[in-house]
């Protein structure tokens, strides 16, 4: 058995040996603690990298010093990098009409956009109060003018807004401030060019006059189709121009909702005389084949430059605020503002104009009829604007009110 001398140098050599042992775990602890401190550390620097109002985007200087570094590397392999600057149009008037949050929300759906389209190694960054640029280490042309006609067709068909593109190569000297005033220099092009585009290097935009050229030629192809259709669209022109101007909407807004009103029914030239011309209400398969020209129409209008952004609200003229509309059956505010505008606009025309089968109704029929549907088919706000204007614009007759 152990005696007390033995157990007594047991128990030194436990104390002895204590000190290193917490010693080193004090040292593992110490690691750990460095380790995540580094760690929360790069998290901040990416953090402060970020765009805090655009999610997932590098801010100004951010991307400058990434972009630049991307051309360097491309620059030492041989390979070529491409750049897509996007503007939003009519920034300044938004921000002006719906304040910073409104601004804020459409580079948001921008740069969600442009994450969703670029590849993992591009670079995506603010490069300006309305402006979004993306470096593609490696891309040719082909690329980014496809990553580019992808942005504005998607943001033509979900909205809020559009965006002229410019594209530019870079030519191997991987100077960055070179390569973002080519792409500024097309992205311009686009933009008079009437913007919602892709402006291409060495490629001079068409003029914005064409496109309104264009509008007049369609409408006069309608009106001859069908005489009857290209009068109620003039009106709707009409109405829906002064209850664009009515909600405070700016001049260039005022004019696309204008274009789309005089071609909301231009796919009717599609539609079969047997149900365009018919004296009396159409049955299930006959408003079948009708409910089809908003599609036509969208895809007439796509084929002309310039009028993107009027396809995209002659698409939805025919949604309900509630979701029961066509083709989408979008909702609320998912319906672009045009084509509520242009929706309650047809039907205030429409209800107080003679058809076939039916007498115009009266003025105040035609408002009953439109608060009734407030909410539901139609937004609520256009309603008592157009009504407004309507009431504003009635002749007073005054001959019967000193009788009264």
């Amino acid at each position: 058995m152990p005696g007390a001398r033995d157990l007594n140098k047991d128990a030194l050599g436990g104390w002895a040996t204590r000190p290193f042992t917490e010693s080193r775990r004090l040292r593992d602890e110490l690691r750990v603690t460095q380790a995540r401190i580094a760690a929360l550390e790069a998290e901040r620097t990416d953090y402060l990298r970020r765009d805090r109002r655009v999610a997932g985007v590098l801010t100004h200087d951010a991307f400058r010093e990434a972009a630049a570094a991307a051309l360097r590397g491309s620059q030492r392999r041989g390979e070529p990098a491409a750049l897509v600057l996007a503007d939003i149009d009519g920034f300044r008037a938004l921000n002006g009409r719906r304040g910073s949050a409104a601004g804020d929300e459409a580079l948001s759906v921008v740069g969600a956009h442009l994450r969703e389209l670029v590849r993992g190694g591009d670079i995506v960054g603010r490069t300006g109060a309305d402006e979004l640029a993306v470096i593609m280490p490696g891309a040719p042309l082909t690329g980014a003018r496809g990553v580019a006609e992808r942005l504005v067709a998607a943001l033509e068909q979900s909205g809020p807004v559009t965006v002229s593109v410019g594209i530019a190569v870079d030519g191997g000297t991987a100077h960055l401030d070179g390569l973002l005033a080519d792409g500024a220099e097309v992205l311009e092009r686009a933009r008079q060019a009437g913007g919602g585009r892709v402006g291409m290097p060495g490629r001079v935009q068409a003029p914005a006059e064409p496109s309104r050229g264009a509008i007049g030629a369609l409408a006069l192809a309608l009106a001859e189709r069908d005489r009857p259709t290209g009068e109620h669209s003039e009106k709707v022109v009409a109405l829906a121009g002064a209850v664009a101007r009515r909600l405070g909407l700016d001049s260039e807004d005022v004019e696309r909702i204008a274009a789309a009103a005089l071609l909301h029914d231009v796919g009717k030239v599609a539609v079969p005389d047997r149900i365009l011309r018919k004296p009396g209400p159409l049955d299930e398969a006959e408003w079948r084949v009708m409910r089809e020209h908003s599609l036509v129409g969208e895809r007439i209008l796509r084929a002309v430059p310039g009028l993107g952004p009027v396809a995209r609200i002659v698409r939805h003229c025919h949604e309900h605020v509630d979701g029961g509309g066509y083709p989408d059956g979008l909702r609320d505010e998912a319906i672009p503002l045009g084509s509520r505008i242009v929706a309650v606009c047809d039907a205030y025309d429409a209800m107080t104009s003679d058809r076939p089968w039916r007498e115009a109704m009266l003025p105040a029929q035609a408002a009953a009829e439109l608060r009734a549907g407030a909410g539901t088919r139609f937004d609520p706000r256009i309603v008592d604007a157009l009504l407004g204007y309507v009431a504003d614009c009635t002749p007073v007759d005054y001959a019967a009110r000193s009788a009264a």
